[in-house]
């Protein structure tokens, strides 16, 4: 199953001094053409998923098993 998810979407590793993190990426940002604007809406999609996640129960629940 994650082959097949390598093939559909690209991926990108994101890493720091404390977490490593690889997001597969299903909006297509190509649409936009100017890079910066297109850099703005990768940067609120993931601050978006990080508040989506922060709401969930699960994200208790992760950091309690840490």
């Amino acid at each position: 199953m994650d082959d097949l998810l390598d093939e559909l979407y690209p991926q990108i590793t994101l890493e720091t001094d404390d977490l490593i993190m690889e997001i597969s990426v299903k909006k297509d940002y190509s649409q936009i053409k100017d890079l910066d604007e297109r850099k703005k809406e990768f940067i609120n999609d993931l601050k978006d998923f990080i508040d989506e996640f922060n709401e969930t129960p699960e994200s208790g629940q992760f950091m309690a098993f840490f």
